[in-house]
């Protein structure tokens, strides 16, 4: 069988449907083999930075992966820094990578990079050394992404291997270490402590919907009477509008929020990794007693001593935890008043910024845009500035409704990640929100949407600066300046109409309302512009408690 047809059939046969990608002239003999199938799509993108945002966004939004596929050398290291956020967010996605042949290897052949360049962004990284092994090791690859805790994998092929006729050997799938028996005595052990807890508290990380345990959860959070908080990643595992959310813990999260885990006697973790970035350094005040529930060994511990690790799934370990809870005597631990009071606060905190000024604060177009969007459409978040706010003030109204980079924090995530979101859930509205700074990162995907027919809409929040940058520049080391571009604003509705994509400014609330239930009847891609305050205060400044001042 031809090498590259074989790759393809494998990706077929194990469920992956969009390959999104940009052709070069080494990859070309794949894209021959997936323009025979009708069971594959190819997507081609405009950037491979895009390429694997792309994808992050398919697999965020269904759980199912998808495949990139680039050319060596650039194309992989453009799509290297999606990988790594797909990487640290446990996101499954298949990078094909076409690899220098192996008899030029070494000699700076065109494009050429040494392949473990990429072993610190991946899950695994598999060179293929035989083209009749291809199949097998392809299909190893994709199982190591499926296999919890799940994350992208690379496949790289030499180039002169994709064109070979060659009997390939029969690839099967692997079951093994596909899930970790819970470990019964950590069970007993975690239910022992936190029944004996006053006010409990729960974290609750991406794991959680990778998990699709959201129910157990909150059958968790109900026994114990706890507020759930939750991790960038968490975000929307529990929709926001339920009672027990406090809010998300962040680099900008209120003192409520985090009085309300300081003063917590214990805390049950599930599917968060403790990252460095959403606690602060490690220096948010936690209970003494912490029940960690993952599928990372590697993770407990980290910045924190346990009373209690558990290595299991998260959905497997919660159901056993709540059966185990069943016949302890648990106390009430006041969750939802106390998440209440949270969120009561945060309102008070944002109250000011909520005026229908000229132009908008970031905190009322993000509430316009949330009250225009039914709650079921998924949404996509870019990183910056007005990510921070959302994190705090946007709610999250499903466990795969709302995607945002994790400890990454990469910019320019949010429209081809939108594109991979609206390509994994076709019956359903996407709407992607970035930054004018966010989305100049990846602004040539408004055409892939208009030449590919992606129907996404995308609201862009236009303050003409890199505004959470210049705050920090001018508070910290007195730069005047700033890093703004006032004197040469950019007109985001015709750069649109120039890609072939519908837009129109909105500057008011109503008028975001009006743009919206257009843009999301339509079955075309359109933009919305929306002129936000240059001047308004940044989220970590402003929620930022109040003997303190923020990093």
């Amino acid at each position: 069988m031809r090498v590259s047809r074989g790759v393809v059939e494998r990706l077929a046969a194990s469920g992956i449907d969009t390959v999104f990608g940009i052709p070069g002239k080494q990859t070309l003999p794949l894209n021959e083999a997936i323009d025979r199938r009708e069971d594959l799509r190819f997507v081609g993108a405009r950037h491979e930075t895009a390429v694997s945002h792309a994808a992050w966004g398919y697999a965020e939004t269904s759980g199912r992966p998808a495949a990139t596929l680039v050319v060596p050398g650039p194309g992989d290291m453009n799509a290297l820094n999606g990988l790594k956020n797909a990487y640290n967010d446990c996101t499954p996605l298949v990078h094909l990578a076409v690899e220098t042949e192996p008899d030029v290897r070494g000699g700076d052949g065109i494009h050429e990079t040494p392949p473990e360049v990429y072993d610190p962004v991946v899950k695994s990284n598999t060179v293929i050394e035989r083209p009749s092994a291809v199949a097998v090791e392809l299909q190893r690859a994709i199982d190591t992404a499926l296999r919890p805790p799940t994350g992208p994998v690379r496949v790289g092929i030499p180039k002169n291997f994709l064109t070979e006729d060659r009997p390939l050997a029969t690839a099967s799938r692997t079951d093994d270490a596909s899930s970790t028996p819970v470990p019964q005595a950590d069970i007993e052990d975690a239910a022992t402590c936190l029944a004996g807890a006053n006010r409990p508290a729960i974290l609750v990380g991406g794991g959680v919907r990778t998990a699709e345990a959201d129910s157990e959860l909150l059958a968790v959070a109900d026994r114990l009477d706890a507020p759930v908080v939750t991790t960038y990643k968490g975000k929307g595992v529990i929709p926001d509008s339920n009672d027990r959310v406090a809010g998300t813990l962040s680099g900008s999260a209120p003192p409520e929020l985090l009085d309300c885990l300081a003063s917590s006697d214990a805390l049950l973790a599930v599917g968060t990794d403790f990252d460095a970035v959403a606690t602060r350094g490690w220096s948010v005040e936690t209970p003494d007693e912490i029940v960690h529930i993952t599928l990372s060994p590697g993770d407990l511990g980290t910045g924190y001593d346990l009373s209690v690790g558990i290595v299991a799934d998260a959905a497997d370990a919660l159901d056993a935890l709540d059966e185990v809870l069943e016949s302890h005597a648990v106390g009430d631990g006041g969750g939802r008043e106390r998440a209440t009071a949270v969120r009561e606060a945060m309102d008070d905190r944002v109250e000011s910024l909520l005026a229908e000024t000229t132009p908008l604060s970031s905190v009322r177009a993000l509430r316009a845009v949330r009250e225009a969007v039914p709650e079921e459409t998924v949404v996509s978040v870019d990183a910056g500035g007005f990510r921070v706010w959302a994190l705090n003030t946007f709610d999250a109204s499903g466990p795969r409704r709302y995607v945002n980079p994790g400890s990454w924090a990469t910019m320019g995530t949010g429209l081809p990640a939108a594109l991979g979101a609206q390509i994994a859930n076709p019956d359903r509205d996407v709407l992607a929100l970035a930054g004018d700074g966010g989305l100049l990162m990846s602004i040539h995907e408004l055409h892939t949407a208009a030449s590919e027919g992606i129907p996404v809409t995308v609201v862009v929040f236009r303050n003409d600066d890199y505004a959470i940058i210049t705050e920090e520049a001018g508070r910290s080391f007195g730069i005047q300046d700033g890093y703004d571009w006032s004197e040469t604003p950019l007109d985001f509705v015709t750069i649109a109409a120039g890609m072939g994509v519908e837009a129109t400014r909105a500057e008011t609330p109503a008028e975001i309302d009006t743009a919206l239930s257009a843009a999301l009847d339509s079955d075309e891609p359109r933009l919305v512009e929306v002129p936000t305050d240059p001047d308004e205060p940044q989220a970590s400044e402003w929620l930022s408690p109040d003997d303190e001042s923020p990093e």
